[in-house]
């Protein structure tokens, strides 16, 4: 999907309102969305990273494209601040000033043809074996520099719960998806669109 830099900043903008609100304690309102490419359905990813180190303090996501984007990025924004990694220590509102932002919206899950049928920096990928499902965007191998065999073996154990190997099972479904990165950007944008 193709996103002008207007659209990208509306999708920041309302992930950004949402995450305040909830932290607030508001219903998460925003004005009816009229711009025709932000309601195709997509799915989408919001990821929040502390400034200072780029330690993760959150993502989530959805890979479905039921919805017009602009409310799956709502949705999901509201979301990442219960990511279950971060149980014992959620985001709270005083940690947005030191926060990053950056949203990954998805395009159609693709069929691989074979396991190591993916572009190795710039696919997403989705395995599906025996019920179980995981999933990596492109930027984790980007920034682990870890090889084809290396990004499933990690997301076989890491997602799945499985052994390594298990990508090779004949069972094993793998779907690449591509993504266009909003962001990373200050969680407090200076031009104030975030609400205050």
């Amino acid at each position: 999907m193709q996103l002008s830099a207007e659209q990208s900043q509306r999708l920041l903008d309302i992930a950004r309102a949402a995450i305040r609100q909830t932290l607030e304690g508001q219903a998460t309102t925003e004005p009816p969305e009229t711009d025709p490419v932000l309601m195709s359905p997509a799915g989408c990813f919001v990821s929040l990273h502390q400034r200072s180190d780029h330690q993760l303090r959150g993502c989530v996501g959805r890979l479905d494209a039921n919805g017009p984007l602009a409310e799956v990025v709502r949705q999901t924004a509201v979301s990442v601040l219960n990511d279950p990694r971060f149980a014992g220590r959620r985001v709270q509102l005083n940690e947005l000033p030191n926060l990053e932002i950056e949203l990954s919206v998805l395009s159609p899950l693709a069929p691989a043809k074979n396991p190591l049928d993916f572009d190795l920096l710039n696919d997403g990928l989705f395995l599906i074996i025996s019920n179980r499902s995981g999933c990596f965007l492109p930027q984790v191998a980007r920034q682990t520099g870890w090889s084809k065999e290396q990004l499933l073996d990690r997301l076989c154990t890491e997602k799945l719960g499985f052994p390594a190997k298990m990508w090779q099972h004949p069972a094993a479904r793998l779907q690449k998806f591509t993504v266009a990165i909003l962001g990373p950007e200050p969680f407090e944008n200076s031009g104030g669109a975030c609400g205050s």
